[in-house]
Protein backbone atom coordinates (compact mmCIF):
# COMPACT_ATOMS: atom_id res chain seq x y z
CA UNK A 1 0.00 0.00 0.00
CA UNK A 2 1.36 3.34 -0.72
CA UNK A 3 2.57 5.81 2.30
CA UNK A 4 1.38 9.07 0.47
CA UNK A 5 -2.38 9.75 -0.16
CA UNK A 6 -3.48 10.26 -3.89
CA UNK A 7 -3.68 14.05 -3.62
CA UNK A 8 0.26 13.52 -2.15
CA UNK A 9 1.45 10.84 -4.66
CA UNK A 10 0.55 13.36 -7.71
CA UNK A 11 2.25 16.35 -6.07
CA UNK A 12 5.23 14.19 -5.96
CA UNK A 13 5.33 13.15 -9.68
CA UNK A 14 4.26 16.69 -11.01
CA UNK A 15 7.55 17.47 -9.68
CA UNK A 16 9.82 14.65 -11.88
CA UNK A 17 11.85 16.80 -14.46
CA UNK A 18 12.90 15.26 -18.08
CA UNK A 19 14.93 17.65 -18.01
CA UNK A 20 17.30 20.24 -15.99
CA UNK A 21 17.39 17.79 -13.30
CA UNK A 22 19.72 17.96 -10.87
CA UNK A 23 22.22 15.15 -11.75
CA UNK A 24 21.71 17.26 -15.32
CA UNK A 25 22.57 20.02 -14.06
CA UNK A 26 25.67 18.89 -12.50
CA UNK A 27 27.02 17.66 -15.31
CA UNK A 28 26.59 20.12 -17.49
CA UNK A 29 27.83 22.98 -15.24
CA UNK A 30 31.09 20.26 -14.79
CA UNK A 31 31.45 20.20 -18.49
CA UNK A 32 30.94 23.53 -19.07
CA UNK A 33 33.53 24.67 -16.81
CA UNK A 34 35.89 21.79 -18.25
CA UNK A 35 35.87 23.83 -21.33
CA UNK A 36 33.23 21.66 -23.35
CA UNK A 37 31.04 23.44 -25.18
CA UNK A 38 27.30 21.08 -26.15
CA UNK A 39 23.81 21.84 -27.41
CA UNK A 40 21.23 20.61 -24.50
CA UNK A 41 17.91 18.33 -24.98
CA UNK A 42 18.08 18.51 -29.19
CA UNK A 43 14.76 17.02 -29.65
CA UNK A 44 15.62 16.41 -33.14
CA UNK A 45 17.71 13.84 -32.55
CA UNK A 46 16.06 10.37 -31.54
CA UNK A 47 15.68 10.01 -27.57
CA UNK A 48 16.82 13.58 -26.96
CA UNK A 49 19.64 13.45 -25.04
CA UNK A 50 20.45 15.47 -22.39
CA UNK A 51 23.33 16.91 -23.83
CA UNK A 52 24.73 16.36 -27.64
CA UNK A 53 28.13 17.28 -29.56
CA UNK A 54 26.25 17.64 -32.63
CA UNK A 55 29.27 17.80 -35.23
CA UNK A 56 30.87 15.25 -33.08
CA UNK A 57 28.18 12.62 -33.15
CA UNK A 58 28.38 12.45 -29.48
CA UNK A 59 24.92 11.83 -27.27
CA UNK A 60 25.20 12.00 -23.12
CA UNK A 61 22.28 10.62 -21.09
CA UNK A 62 21.78 11.48 -17.09
CA UNK A 63 19.82 8.48 -16.18
CA UNK A 64 17.60 8.45 -12.77
CA UNK A 65 18.46 5.25 -11.26
CA UNK A 66 14.53 4.48 -10.55
CA UNK A 67 12.85 5.63 -14.22
CA UNK A 68 16.03 3.81 -15.85
CA UNK A 69 16.29 0.56 -13.81
CA UNK A 70 19.43 1.26 -12.27
CA UNK A 71 20.36 -2.84 -10.57
CA UNK A 72 17.19 -3.89 -11.71
CA UNK A 73 17.13 -7.42 -11.34
CA UNK A 74 18.30 -6.93 -7.99
CA UNK A 75 15.60 -3.80 -7.06
CA UNK A 76 12.60 -4.58 -9.04
CA UNK A 77 10.88 -6.99 -6.03
CA UNK A 78 11.50 -4.03 -3.96
CA UNK A 79 8.44 -2.51 -4.81
CA UNK A 80 5.59 -1.99 -2.10
CA UNK A 81 2.28 -1.62 -4.27
CA UNK A 82 1.48 -1.32 -7.58
CA UNK A 83 3.86 -3.64 -8.89
CA UNK A 84 1.93 -4.61 -11.75
CA UNK A 85 2.16 -1.22 -12.45
CA UNK A 86 5.89 0.13 -11.76
CA UNK A 87 7.62 -3.21 -12.95
CA UNK A 88 6.28 -3.20 -16.64
CA UNK A 89 6.96 0.69 -16.87
CA UNK A 90 10.20 0.49 -15.71
CA UNK A 91 10.80 -2.00 -18.36
CA UNK A 92 9.62 -0.19 -21.00
CA UNK A 93 11.86 2.29 -20.05
CA UNK A 94 15.32 -0.06 -20.00
CA UNK A 95 13.69 -0.87 -23.17
CA UNK A 96 13.37 1.66 -24.73
CA UNK A 97 16.94 3.42 -23.28
CA UNK A 98 18.02 0.39 -25.35
CA UNK A 99 16.56 0.76 -28.61
CA UNK A 100 17.93 4.62 -28.94
CA UNK A 101 21.22 3.42 -28.12
CA UNK A 102 20.34 1.03 -31.18
CA UNK A 103 19.67 3.36 -33.22
CA UNK A 104 21.95 6.49 -32.35
CA UNK A 105 24.89 3.61 -32.88
CA UNK A 106 23.68 2.90 -35.92
CA UNK A 107 23.05 6.62 -37.39
CA UNK A 108 27.18 6.60 -36.72
CA UNK A 109 26.58 8.38 -32.69
CA UNK A 110 29.12 7.20 -29.80
CA UNK A 111 25.86 6.77 -26.54
CA UNK A 112 27.14 7.90 -23.14
CA UNK A 113 24.75 6.62 -20.39
CA UNK A 114 25.66 8.12 -16.49
CA UNK A 115 23.34 7.22 -13.77
CA UNK A 116 23.05 9.93 -11.02
CA UNK A 117 24.54 8.15 -8.51
CA UNK A 118 27.72 8.19 -10.81
CA UNK A 119 27.43 11.87 -11.39
CA UNK A 120 26.91 12.55 -7.96
CA UNK A 121 29.94 10.49 -6.86
CA UNK A 122 32.04 10.31 -9.68
CA UNK A 123 31.73 13.29 -11.21
CA UNK A 124 34.92 14.08 -12.44
CA UNK A 125 35.13 10.91 -13.76
CA UNK A 126 32.24 11.14 -15.69
CA UNK A 127 33.78 14.45 -17.28
CA UNK A 128 37.03 12.77 -17.99
CA UNK A 129 35.39 10.11 -20.01
CA UNK A 130 33.01 12.48 -21.83
CA UNK A 131 36.35 14.77 -22.44
CA UNK A 132 38.37 11.72 -24.07
CA UNK A 133 35.19 10.65 -26.13
CA UNK A 134 35.17 14.63 -27.39
CA UNK A 135 39.32 14.43 -27.96
CA UNK A 136 39.02 10.67 -30.16
CA UNK A 137 36.58 11.71 -32.13
CA UNK A 138 37.73 15.07 -33.03
CA UNK A 139 41.49 13.52 -33.90
CA UNK A 140 38.89 11.00 -35.98
CA UNK A 141 37.28 13.85 -37.97
CA UNK A 142 40.81 15.80 -38.32
CA UNK A 143 41.89 12.77 -40.02
CA UNK A 144 39.17 12.51 -42.83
Amino acid sequence: MDRLTPAQRRKNMQHVRNKDSQIELRLRRALWHAGLRYRKNVRSIFGCPDVVFLRLKIAVFCDSEFWHGYDWERRKHDFKSRQDFWIPKIERNIARDREVNARLAAEGWTVLRFFGREIMRNLDECVRIVAETVARKKSEVSAR
